[in-house]
């Protein structure tokens, strides 16, 4: 009698339930199928956007786990089991994860727009967070600078993103700017000359722009000229250094006079 009841609880569990577990199978095959489908044109779209390779395999990752995880949620629920257990202890599980790596995720989210939106790209020169340096690596959750005195900077990517970035190379030439304090006793058309003598000297410098020298201001005891050059950005310090030390020696030379300290 026992053995009979099972065999008509099974066969009316399975008359009730084989289309919808039918249906799940389908489901859950066309959706394994369609996943793979997706990964190799989402590769492939990535290759031909030129997403950067740092990216790729995240971005890659993320949207394919995301899909198995959404496939495996659907499935469950066509198959009428209960989710509210489950859906707790991820929200739960969530929350606890978001709070103790919340500066994890920032820099994160910073790394993926620096990726995506490029304000800099490697081998560029950038000045933020107080350093300047060359750009060697740019990882998911930071950025990696090489300065003119040869350090390693590793800056978090969710706070350079979120404050000001100075990119002195994506214009392809920088403006070098100093300024030279005489004395009114000098002639200025020769000091103008000596200048423009020692720019014209100097190889690194570029003739495009042109370069400016003239009076940005006058103080009670001194002239102040300014000088304007343009550069190649690798050759800024190296130009200045030059520019400025030709400069001092052709003064001395000349008999320029400089303002008498206070």
């Amino acid at each position: 009698m026992e053995l009979k009841d099972f065999y008509i609880d099974t066969h009316k569990w399975i008359v009730d339930n084989w289309v919808r577990y039918s249906f799940g199978l389908l489901v859950l095959i066309v959706g394994l199928w369609f996943i793979k489908f997706l990964r190799s044109r989402l590769r492939n779209r990535m290759l031909q956007r030129q997403v950067h390779s740092s990216l790729q395999p995240f971005l890659l990752s993320l949207t394919i786990t995301s899909l198995y995880i959404l496939l495996i949620i659907s499935v469950i629920n066509i198959l009428g089991f209960q989710l509210t257990i489950f859906t707790t202890i991820i929200g739960a599980f969530s929350v606890a994860a978001g709070l103790a790596l919340s500066g994890t995720f920032q820099n994160f989210a910073g790394g993926v727009l620096i990726l995506l939106l490029k304000p800099f790209e490697v081998d560029d020169s950038i000045i933020a967070q107080g350093q300047d340096g060359k750009v060697v690596s740019i990882q998911i959750f930071y950025t990696v600078l090489i300065t003119a005195d040869n350090k390693q900077v590793i800056i978090p990517n969710g706070k350079l993103f979120n404050e000001v970035i100075v990119n002195v190379t994506r214009e392809g030439k920088r403006r070098l700017d100093f300024e030279i304090k005489i004395a009114y006793a000098n002639d200025l058309d020769k000091v103008k000359a000596i200048i423009n003598e020692a720019i014209a000297s100097n190889h690194d410098l570029l003739t495009e722009p042109a370069a400016r020298v003239g009076i940005i201001s006058m103080e009670i005891d001194s002239v102040r000229i300014t000088i304007n050059v343009w550069v190649e950005p690798s050759n800024f310090l190296t130009a200045k250094i030059a520019l400025q030390e030709k400069i001092f020696k052709d003064f001395s030379a000349n008999g320029v006079a400089f303002p008498k300290a206070g």
